[in-house]
């Protein structure tokens, strides 16, 4: 049985077949020796046992837990550098969670003198066309907007023609690539334009398979948003303005800020692909203490289930770290030993 399963795995290699369902292979360690050649990973989700390193780390793993689709999760407070991780490790995409790097890619350029924020540049309109024909989905430049207003809307309203027109302008999905690789940040990687992966939304589902392209884990994310913060890449007036944009989110009001106490300051980025929800940012406590924190989340059932639980595992992982007893007493008397899969 193993080698007529190795036999058809390489049938499906020769044909250049995309991902492969985790039902389509077998042992462990046929899937291992196949997982970089595919540029995928091949295990079944519901087979990966999570452990935990803390009290508000098992907590938050029950309000995690991912029985209806995978769930990954990742945080660390900013003032004391203490994380959480529940498939932290674990590849999800990032939709539009990936402007953030965009922009700050976009950003460094800025800073080294490359581009101006008031310097024009058009948007990318995609053409109505669902033909797979081509590698890249064709789009038409349209009206040229300042940098500024760009990075506005693709931050603020997640514009896609306005994130593909400082997609451009930068080198396209490589050019951010080489500035994530070069921040340290790995288990990052962006592969299409935003028209394209729109045009391909759906060929996956991302509660089932694991598709590395335009994918980063949970915990590569709060790297990438802790070094933002403490401004490691860009000056600070770019820093600034990321964060600042991130605060003026007006996507996503479902999701991180929903469960939110009114006097925490969010700053976020949302992402939505077919049955797949995510939001990322950070969450500032009254006090000044900063959490930064990355939630994806598939399946579920509906897009306001997904929304649902990104709002409730973010109201948790707050509480977690400025309530740390009162989660302590839950992850020991309440929940049980539940745990994200």
């Amino acid at each position: 049985m193993a080698f007529k399963k190795l036999g058809s795995l390489l049938a499906a290699l020769a044909l250049g077949a995309g991902p492969l369902a985790p039902a389509q292979v077998g042992a462990e360690t046929l899937e291992a020796s196949f997982d970089q050649i595919l540029g995928t990973e091949l295990r079944n989700p519901a087979t990966l046992q999570a452990t935990y390193s803390s009290p508000l780390e098992r907590h938050i793993s029950v309000v995690a837990n991912g029985e209806k689709g995978r769930i990954g999760v990742a945080a660390i407070d900013l003032s004391t550098g203490e994380q959480i991780a529940i498939l932290g490790d674990q590849r999800f995409p990032m939709a539009s969670t990936s402007k953030i790097a965009i922009a700050a890619t976009f950003l460094e350029g800025v800073d080294k003198g490359r581009w101006r924020l008031d310097q024009k540049f058009p948007l990318m309109m995609p053409l109505r066309s669902k033909a797979f024909s081509t590698k890249v989905a064709p789009v038409t430049p349209g009206q040229a907007l300042p940098a500024s207003q760009l990075i506005e809307l693709m931050l603020t309203r997640s514009s896609n023609p306005a994130t593909d027109a400082i997609l451009a302008v930068v080198g396209g999905p490589e050019a951010v690539n080489d500035w994530v690789r070069r921040a340290g940040i790995k288990e990052f990687s962006i592969n299409r334009d935003i028209a394209t992966l729109v045009r391909d939304d759906g060929e996956v589902d991302p509660a089932s398979f694991i598709d590395i392209r335009d994918s980063a884990t949970p915990m590569a994310m709060t790297k990438l948003l802790k070094g933002l913060y403490e401004g490691k890449w860009l000056s600070a007036s770019s820093r600034d303005l990321l964060i600042e944009t991130m605060e003026r989110c007006r996507t996503g009001t479902r999701r991180i800020p929903a469960q939110m106490p009114s006097d925490v300051l969010v700053a976020h980025k949302t992402g939505s692909l077919n049955n797949t929800s995510s939001d990322i940012g950070f969450l500032t406590a009254p006090d000044g203490r900063t959490i930064a924190v990355a939630i994806y989340v598939t399946g579920q059932g509906t897009r306001r289930n997904r929304e649902a639980r990104i709002a409730s595992i973010a109201r948790a992982v707050y509480d977690g770290y400025t309530q740390p007893s009162a989660v302590w007493v839950k992850a020991t008397y309440g929940s049980g030993a539940g745990g994200s899969r």
